[in-house]
């Protein structure tokens, strides 16, 4: 085994070994039952806090409203409180000797929730709060869209909610330009390019009609009333604070922004992007080991597109491959409605198959929607949303934009990826055992998430899912993004890359459009560290099921295996590690 391609799980194995040694005492029930409700209160302590302090995440996570007639507090001064609150939380965590609670469900929470807020209190350093001019997921304008979309407006009390809710958003913007401000005054800065994008989206808010508005849209159609105060708060509230935000980024912030495009141009840049590896893909690596992990696979992707190619187009050069799957009419969509389509019949097909696969299979569905029009050029391929407690159906927004300029290939796989077998699954499944705690139903670990999503790209193509070889190359394109993204976010913000020089790595490995690898670049850039956290988390989540597949040989059960990993929600990939290796125990 070559040891490039096993460096993530040396160091997971490296840091599992600790404490191996010590015999442990013999088993007090009492006393571990005791350590097992210490650790659930303070679980239940966490998730109280947190909805206490950002109550509007409630709906965009799939939890119990505590208070649906509220938004966030978004100011600075909101925010050291919330963080005092996490390290009181962490201090109490770290006082409990969690070790005798091994293979119990406490354990796992244990683990998840020290996680949680130590990966969070090392991410403080990055200062994201000061500087987040962002065209991605993490800009409020994508962010309190999707908790409009997913708000209970179906009684009148709902929408009294709902109004009160969403009436506090010109205060949740203003908060943001003092955010900036202040960063402004302290060196955290957003790149230029990013602040210009935002830019654009403001002015398509502010160019969109009202009726189109996410804030609006809301309102179900026979809710006149309901819809008639919507759209008085846009045009006298929302819109004027959308419209002091934009003119503050032109006016103002974009001269102060800064050039480099890396996070090490910040204060503190490098230990950031160490802190935000952790935080997103659960271990620790340097930009150097990312940066050469991600060029490793890349080269074996290469290599399985050279044997697609040769069977199916004719050509064994990934290039010129490539090249013909993005540029052939043939291999485009000739519209939105087109597009759509192909990907809702992917997911119908997966949805059937998912039985042979998998013991446990959600209840919840999933249905194909459009990001709105002002978010599609800069978002992403696509989205998942988790259904909500009061039934509304998990989505995958899907990005439309430029259809006709969009290859086939890649589709298939990202609707995989982002709802069967993939994140709807997984979140879907976390959100209906109810025996799990509230914690793990409900928070989201990228490492192990993301790798799931990759993972079940290629687990698709395991249960006969792709339509052609056109797809399966797109699977291969998805996974050599994941590889590139590994290159080119190390790249920027530890190796000193430009912009340009990642998007060209993208475009000259994946069939990425010019639109939507430019978009990409830009999201990596607003949110460093992320983009780790697919290939890394697919790595460690396969290297698990070969070992498995190996030590256990015909008492393995590839269905038994899924549900096992699937059946915690998100968890640290160490954690998943030690699970996978006292179920291989136990089998054997």
């Amino acid at each position: 085994m070559r040891a490039s391609t096993h460096l993530i799980a040396v160091l997971l194995i490296a840091a599992a070994a600790c404490g191996r040694d010590r015999t442990p005492p013999p088993p007090d029930t009492a006393a571990i039952d005791a350590i097992g409700r210490q650790v659930n209160d303070l679980a239940d302590a966490y998730v109280t806090s947190f909805f206490d302090a950002f109550p509007y995440n409630a709906v965009t996570f799939g939890a119990e409203d505590r208070h649906p007639d509220r938004l966030a507090d978004h100011s600075l001064a909101a925010l050291a409180k919330w963080q005092a609150r996490e390290d009181e939380l962490s201090r109490q965590l770290r006082a409990i000797d969690a070790a005798r609670l091994e293979g119990r469900s406490e354990a796992i929470t244990y683990k998840f929730l020290r996680h949680l807020l130590e990966s969070s209190q090392r991410y403080r350093t990055c200062r994201m709060e000061l500087w987040n001019v962002s065209p991605t997921y993490t800009g409020w304008q994508s962010d309190l869209a999707v908790a409009a979309g997913q708000q209970p407006v179906a009684t009148d009390e709902q929408r009294r909610h709902a109004l009160a809710r969403f009436s506090q958003v010109p205060k949740f913007i203003d908060d943001e330009i003092a955010n900036l401000q202040e960063g402004v005054k302290l060196g955290y800065l957003a790149p230029k390019n990013n602040v210009r994008v935002v830019i654009e989206q403001m002015d398509a808010l502010l160019a969109a009609k009202v009726a189109d508005s996410p804030f609006v849209q809301m309102a179900p159609a026979d809710a006149a009333e309901f819809r008639s105060a919507l759209e008085r708060l846009e045009t006298t509230g929302i819109r004027p604070a959308i419209r002091r935000y934009r003119d503050y980024l032109r006016n103002t912030y974009l001269a102060a922004a800064r050039d480099a495009i890396g996070v090490s141009a910040n204060p503190s840049g490098s230990a950031c992007y160490t802190a935000a590896v952790n935080y997103f893909a659960t271990i620790d690596m340097s930009p150097q080991q990312i940066h050469d992990l991600g060029r490793t696979q890349m080269e074996k992707i290469l290599a399985e597109m050279r044997t697609i190619g040769g069977r199916s187009f004719g050509t064994s050069d990934p290039a010129k491959l490539l090249i013909l799957a993005k540029n052939d009419p043939k291999y485009r969509f000739k519209s939105r409605e087109e597009l759509i389509a192909y990907a809702e019949a992917a997911i119908e097909r997966a949805k059937a198959a998912l039985p042979k696969y998998f013991g446990r299979v959600p209840k919840a569905p999933v249905v194909v929607e459009p990001y709105p029009p002002y978010l599609e050029k800069s978002a992403p391929a696509g989205q998942a949303v988790p259904p909500t407690a009061d039934g509304k159906p998990g989505k995958y927004l899907i990005n439309a934009y430029r259809a006709n300029e969009q290859s086939k290939a890649g589709l298939e796989s990202t609707a995989f990826h982002e709802a069967y077998p993939g994140h709807h699954m997984q979140a879907a499944i976390a959100l209906e055992r109810t025996d799990l705690h509230r914690v793990s139903r409900y928070f989201f670990l990228s490492g192990f998430g993301e790798g799931w999503g990759l993972y079940a790209e290629r687990l698709a193509d395991e249960m006969g899912l792709f339509s052609s070889d056109l797809d399966r190359l797109g699977l291969l394109s998805n996974e050599a993004l994941r590889a590139a993204r590994l290159v080119v976010d190390a790249g920027m913000h530890g190796l000193g890359w430009s912009r340009q020089q990642a998007v060209d790595y993208l475009l000259s490995h994946t069939t990425e459009t010019a639109a939507r690898a430019n978009a990409e670049i830009d999201r990596y850039i607003a949110v460093p560290g992320q983009a780790t956290a697919y290939m890394i988390g697919n790595l460690e989540i396969r290297r698990l099921r070969t070992e498995a597949e190996q030590k256990l040989g015909a008492k393995f059960d590839l269905r038994e295996f899924h549900d096992l990993v699937l059946q915690d929600g998100t968890v640290p990939l160490r954690a998943l590690g030690e699970k996978v290796a006292r179920w291989m125990a136990g089998k054997q």
